[in-house]
């Protein structure tokens, strides 16, 4: 390859400093900076992020509930108080004024009762009349049944939501009628019908088979169960997680979930084979029909919120802003020991929000607007050529910290690589045609979290092919070369965009936080997020690249990356570990 370099005139952004801490005190929150290397964890913390949420230390997994509140946005978790390793879970909580700087309260739900001795898993918030919320939860029982219960607010009059009741029905759903105890878990948020009847999906495995368990009720304490779930599938199996709300048809705003209004589609998420797949369709309130335009799998539909290291997901409306906003979890990709090692495991994801395409086909996700006021110090350039082989240094910026915006246009397809029928799985495309490969039109693409010298380095790319009607734009996240250590897992993920290359830049948005990076192509029309572990390119020893390893010169239109800055993440006490006995 020829390398290229580029000096890019730094442009300091205009830090709006906001009344966060005002807005702590003026809810009498007593706070200390949780600053990066925790007195309680190693000193030696190159993984930590800097403006993803995730706790001063041990095990996170699913987000849980999350839901905005008199202003206030909360988000509850799956958490492991006393090691960086799953079990002992408990319903972890945290505020926040604008999903970016947060507050971590007192545990919200711990397990001790029957019907959740075994634990407090994963479940969902539903505003019942007169706006008050209340938590729906999987608890296994004394027996390791998963059974669902209900939670409710101590104090409506606290914004902050600082304690929570077990209801004395509990448990509301158990596993009867032929249900597997061991597959019966993570109610939806409830939504109300027509017939102002509540309605709640549990996800459900039956005979090696997925499904969403429809329930029913008036008084949201004695539910019925429909003689039909409201979806399955012969292809899948187990549905975690699942969630199901309307998105609109024109696109420009996000839908509550019990709205009954006609031009919507209706979303049905499963979480399954360790990835978060969705299906859009009409759904019929007054009957409950779901009938779905392409289903789970099927004519080599493979609709995914993210085609790499994402899971367990939730969304919520924000009524304040009119949007759907997605939570994700994202796994460690080292190992356990590694954890342990480092005192802490599992991320969340940017909050996303999401809409419906204007072909109607697909949801698009982008990353919130808040996540901007992280932005610092800006390069950018424009119209800049891109040789074939050539690496060009983006220099001026936080490598390891960044928010990158970048998009491509291409002047001829003509000699881009032929299509074959076969090629039909992106993941095993972009192993078989990983960043080192070259072809005509690609691969070309940013690399991030490298080495100065490419040692290390993870290449999120795209390449186009031609096939007998139209071009079909691939794009990839490479891992195979994002450390030098053998024990981190070094998946490359891939997706295939719709996109017409001929009419159309392709787009780049990457989110780079040290061991984390979310990439969203094609303006969110396709995700993938990666879990990296350089040994080399840490902190200020990470450098940012653009690249263009094929034959073919690629422009680029624009170019724009900016440090970011460290997200505020406090606590109002220290936190309390709840007595399992």
């Amino acid at each position: 390859m020829t390398y290229l370099k580029l000096e890019v005139t730094m442009e300091k952004s205009v830090v709006l400093v906001i009344g966060f801490w005002l807005l702590l005190l003026g809810n009498g929150v007593q706070s200390h900076r949780q600053d990066k290397k925790h007195q309680s964890l190693p000193r030696d913390q190159p993984y930590r992020t800097g403006y993803h949420f995730q706790p001063p230390k041990n095990w996170m997994n699913d987000p849980n509930g999350p839901m905005y509140y008199k202003g206030v946005y909360h988000l509850f978790y799956q958490y492991n108080p006393y090691a960086a390793v799953w079990g002992n879970i408990t319903w972890a909580h945290s505020i926040s004024y604008d999903l970016v700087n947060w507050i971590n309260l007192d545990i919200a739900l711990s397990p001790g009762d029957p019907f959740d001795i075994n634990g407090c898993w994963s479940g969902s918030t539903t505003f019942l009349s007169g706006e008050k919320p209340v938590i729906l939860y999987t608890g296994s029982d004394t027996m390791n049944r998963q059974v669902q219960n209900l939670a409710e607010p101590k104090n409506l009059s606290d914004p902050l939501l600082r304690e929570w009741v077990k209801s004395s029905h509990n448990p509301l759903m158990s596993p009867v009628d032929g249900i597997d105890p061991k597959n019966f878990r993570d109610p939806t948020t409830a939504w109300q019908g027509p017939d102002g009847l509540w309605r709640v999906l549990v996800g459900n495995e039956m005979d090696g088979h997925g499904r969403a368990l429809l329930y029913r009720s008036q008084d949201f304490i004695t539910w019925s169960q429909s003689k039909e779930p409201i979806h399955s599938s012969t292809r899948t199996g187990m549905w975690e997680c699942p969630d199901f709300y309307p998105v609109s048809i024109d696109g420009k705003n996000g839908v509550e979930t019990s709205s009954l209004d006609k031009f919507t589609k209706h979303v049905l998420k499963a979480s399954f084979d360790n990835s978060d797949h969705y299906v859009l369709g009409n759904y019929t309130s007054v009957t409950d029909n779901f009938l779905v335009d392409t289903d789970f799998l099927d004519n080599d539909s493979d609709l995914r919120y993210d085609y790499g290291n994402f899971y367990a997901s939730k969304t919520f409306f924000d009524s304040g802003k009119k949007r759907r906003i997605l939570w994700g979890w994202i796994l460690e990709s080292d190992n356990t020991t590694d954890d342990v090692k480092k005192g802490w495991s599992g991320l969340q994801s940017i909050p996303r929000t999401i809409l419906l395409s204007k072909t109607g086909k697909q949801l698009i996700q982008w990353p919130l607007e808040e996540i901007e006021k992280q932005h610092t110090i800006k390069v950018s350039f424009e119209n800049k050529e891109l040789k074939g082989g050539s690496v060009l240094e983006v220099s001026g910026i936080t490598a390891s910290q960044a928010d990158v915006e970048v998009s491509f246009s291409l002047s001829s397809l003509k000699e881009a690589e032929l299509m074959h029928p076969s090629w039909v799985d992106p993941k095993l495309l972009c192993s078989q045609k990983t960043a080192s490969v070259r072809s005509n039109v690609g691969p070309f693409g940013i690399l991030v979290l490298a080495s100065k010298d490419l040692t290390e380095q993870t290449a999120i790319f795209f390449r186009v092919f031609r096939s007998e009607d139209n071009y079909v734009v691939l794009m990839c996240s490479d891992q195979s070369r994002s450390s030098v250590e053998e024990g981190p897992q070094k998946t490359i993920y891939g997706a295939f965009i719709d996109i017409d290359p001929l009419n159309e830049k392709i787009s780049l948005r990457s989110l780079i936080d040290h061991s984390i990076v979310e990439s969203f192509g094609g303006e969110g029309r396709a995700c993938i997020t990666a879990r990296v572990y350089p040994k080399l390119a840490i902190d200020n020893q990470a450098y940012l690249y653009a690249f263009n390893n094929g034959t073919l010169d690629v422009n680029i239109p624009t170019l724009n990356a900016w440090s970011m800055k460290n997200a505020q993440i406090v606590s109002s006490t220290k936190r309390r570990k709840p007595n399992l006995n």
